[in-house]
């Protein structure tokens, strides 16, 4: 009989757990090339090496002659590249900008199974690979985990000009419990647990306590931060806007009405306006 309430227990965990819980997918190359070939959009997929931690990261570019704003894209728990699709594929974001959508540590084709549980360390790989590319006018843009890893960026490389935190995970006071994500640290059932799943398991068990650990470095990101939020989110509280809208100096605040967790990746349409408004900002300084 407890065989079948963790079969069970697993099928729900699976539905509705953590955060960004639809998007699980994980494209292999050729899959996501192939995508990007049938609507003619150039497409490049690259691996960063970080030989001392023994890391492969995966990111896919879109880039075009003569941009120099350049978009880096950062998931959320569980997910990959294929969250940006509807971004890489936009035809005016094409057009102005070059485009980096990089697998996190643990998902994807990034050493996929391998969690690396520090926003900071996340951040500072990200930050190596920007200074690698030497890229400027840089918008950091992160939905839910990844949230907090773009405003670390922001704070780490003078090269991002703006952040964009899409229903972000960054109070640390204000972490939502999920008792499913507890499957993931329990010997008994972790293995029952798909992979991915399990290494947003074991970025939430500390999630509270590394965003803790930063929070006194927001008062010095002097870049605009805007966070968008959907106002019946179920997976990261809406209240999180309160927690940015008191740590951050330059923020702007977007409320989406009647719109949940789903956004960064059904609900393109509402953020594209946003991002090519500090396109253009960026442009116009330059």
């Amino acid at each position: 009989m407890k065989y079948y309430y963790f079969l069970c227990t697993l099928l729900l965990f699976c539905m509705s757990s953590t955060s960004c819980t639809v998007l699980q997918w994980r494209k292999s190359d050729q899959d996501i090339q192939q995508k990007f070939k049938e609507v003619n959009i150039e497409s490049e997929i690259s691996y960063f090496k970080v030989d001392s931690l023994d890391l492969n990261i995966r990111i896919q570019e879109i880039q075009s002659e003569g941009n120099n704003v350049n978009l880096v894209f950062i998931h959320g728990a569980p997910s990959s590249i294929s969250t940006w699709e509807g971004y890489l594929m936009d035809s005016t974001l094409v057009a102005t900008t070059n485009m980096y959508a990089i697998d996190r540590p643990g998902y994807g084709y990034s050493n996929f199974g391998a969690a690396m549980t520090s926003i900071d360390a996340q951040a500072q790989l990200m930050n190596a690979i920007i200074n690698d590319k030497k890229l400027e006018n840089v918008i950091a843009i992160g939905s839910s985990y990844g949230g907090p890893i773009a405003a670390r960026v922001g704070f780490l490389n003078a090269n991002v000009k703006a952040v964009v935190m899409i229903s972000p995970a960054i109070d640390p006071n204000n972490e939502k419990d999920f008792w499913a994500s507890r499957l993931t640290q329990w010997k008994v059932t972790r293995w029952l647990v798909p992979t991915a799943y399990r290494v947003a398991g074991d970025e939430k068990s500390v999630h509270a306590k590394e965003l803790a650990l930063m929070e006194e470095d927001w008062q010095h990101l002097t870049v605009p931060v805007l966070h968008i939020h959907g106002d019946i989110d179920t997976i990261v509280p809406y209240e999180n806007i309160n927690y940015s809208k008191e740590k951050f100096q330059h923020i702007e605040v977007i409320s989406i009405s009647e719109k949940g967790h789903e956004i960064p990746y059904k609900n393109t349409e509402l953020v594209i306006p946003h991002l090519i408004e500090l396109i253009n900002q960026i442009k116009e300084g330059n």
